[in-house]
């Protein structure tokens, strides 16, 4: 996922046309790469920095201040960031030229993992802050405001959810009806394969107080749609009003209490973490959507074990049944990886057995990237590239066919559709069905945040079409 993507035609066009906004508001300009809890964070950063006189802009030609949100997930991440760095450094020249000063900085897992080695390489920048820091972003750049190179990528002691502004409800009805709310930050599972461990600390959950006040102030703003976020949103858990140890189920209860609030959503998870409580939520709870993201990544064992995940594929298949006996019409999204080391053939035949019992409704396939400093980036027996991409096309190919018998077989049913957005013609707007998927319908169906009832009548590649039932 990326937002406000910056093409080198874009950076050049910027520099030919450069804006001089008043003298007393500052603009920044954020790019956001990788996950969801990327975009909540890019907005909490937004949130600081308006409080710091910042106003976000969409035209980067316009930005006293350019941050790029980085990801580290997948290869090459970091090489991506400097080229782009590359880009904003020949802008920031011509504002120089134009007596203008324009900050360059970059955030998130990037930052966290290369710290003071992006400085070092990319002398336009000015500053560098982890993910764990975002609150103390008008302090940062208040020193760097002064010429000071800044590197912020210590693990904070202090609660950054309880300094970080809120953002005003005129922003927050700006948005729009479905919003992102971060409960839980980090991971202890130390997967094989995954930096997150290393570049997002620890896991860590807000408290509860916390998390509903910033649920209501969103239902006030007019959301209709929260979903839950976490690197491990399942393994969340935090003392509750009663004084209680609560887990992600019990939140989900609670939160299901707001007014205005119609549905929830949570991503994304650990099938480890996956427990009684939270099932019994799918099944109890009307306003929990009938979707679950639930990565397993391999159908052998013995790469399980590889990857640290520290569960078998029967013990998935069997919490996949345990799932769908609490809610029939639940749908099942997952990740996967391909060619990790050591992968045979029959360790991939497995991946796709395991895939044809599970029927998924949507699912990401990745080829498996060494990222430096995790266990298997030192592993041996490497697969080869042109094996990855073989092995990678036959699973996308399955996935593809699966997500298309599943949009087919909604087809003549009546499901309730939330009016999200306006359509790209001006005659539809685009809703957001139970399990995902865009739903296109008429404009006059009903207004932007309704939940109305549509009949499907044809499916897209990726996209529903309906009419008003």
């Amino acid at each position: 996922m990326e937002l406000n993507t910056i093409e080198r035609d874009d950076i050049g066009a910027a520099a030919e046309n450069l804006v001089v906004p008043p003298a007393a508001t500052r603009k920044v300009f954020v790019k956001t790469y990788g996950c969801q809890m990327n975009v909540y964070d890019s907005q909490r950063m937004t949130d600081a920095l308006a409080a710091d006189g910042y106003a976000a802009t969409d035209a980067i030609g316009e930005a006293d201040l350019v941050l790029l949100n980085t990801c580290h997930i997948r290869e090459k991440a970091a090489e991506k960031v400097y080229s782009e760095l590359g880009r904003i450094r020949e802008l920031k020249a011509e504002r120089a030229k134009a007596g203008r000063e324009m900050l360059v900085g970059v955030a998130g897992c990037v930052a966290q993992a290369e710290g003071a080695e992006i400085i070092r390489r990319s002398p336009a920048v000015d500053l560098v802050i982890g993910p764990q820091t975002y609150h103390r972003l008008p302090g940062v750049l208040a020193r760097a405001r002064s010429g000071e190179k800044i590197v912020e990528t210590d693990y904070a002691v202090e609660d950054k959810f309880e300094h970080l502004p809120q953002p005003k409800r005129a922003e927050l009805i700006r948005r729009g009806v479905t919003a992102f709310l971060t409960v839980q930050e980090g991971c202890d599972k130390f997967c094989t394969f995954c930096v997150v461990p290393y570049t997002r600390g620890s896991e860590v959950s807000r408290p509860v107080a916390q998390i509903v006040a910033e649920a209501e102030r969103l239902a006030d703003a007019g959301v209709r749609e929260v979903t839950l976020l976490g690197q491990n949103v399942n393994a969340w858990h935090g003392r509750g009003e009663d004084g209680e140890e609560w887990g992600l189920g019990r939140l989900l209860f609670r939160l299901a209490e707001i007014p205005g609030l119609a549905r929830l959503r949570y991503t994304t998870s650990h099938p480890r973490d996956m427990d009684d409580e939270l099932i019994a939520a799918h099944r109890d709870l009307p306003t929990l959507m009938p979707y679950l993201h639930l990565p397993v990544q391999s159908g052998s064992d013995r790469i399980l074990k590889a990857m640290n995940r520290r569960h078998m594929a029967k013990d998935y298949l069997t919490l996949i049944d345990r799932i769908r006996a609490a809610r029939n019409d639940i749908a099942l999204s997952g990740d996967f990886i391909v060619g990790f080391p050591g992968e045979t053939e029959a360790d991939f035949e497995a991946t796709m057995q395991l895939v044809e019992d599970v029927n998924y409704a949507s699912a990401f396939s990745f080829k498996y990237s060494p990222r430096p400093g995790t266990p298997g980036a030192e592993m041996g027996d490497h697969v080869p590239e042109a094996v990855k991409d073989e092995r990678l096309q036959r699973l996308h190919a399955l996935l593809l066919k699966q997500q298309q018998h599943f949009g087919a077989s909604l087809v003549g049913r009546t499901i309730d559709t939330l009016i999200e957005k306006p359509g790209r013609q001006a005659s539809q707007k685009v809703g957001r069905s139970p399990w995902l998927q865009p739903v296109i319908v008429d404009e006059k169906a009903g207004e932007i945040g309704d939940i109305i009832q549509v009949r499907i009548t044809k499916t897209g590649y990726n996209s529903l079409f309906a009419e008003l039932a």
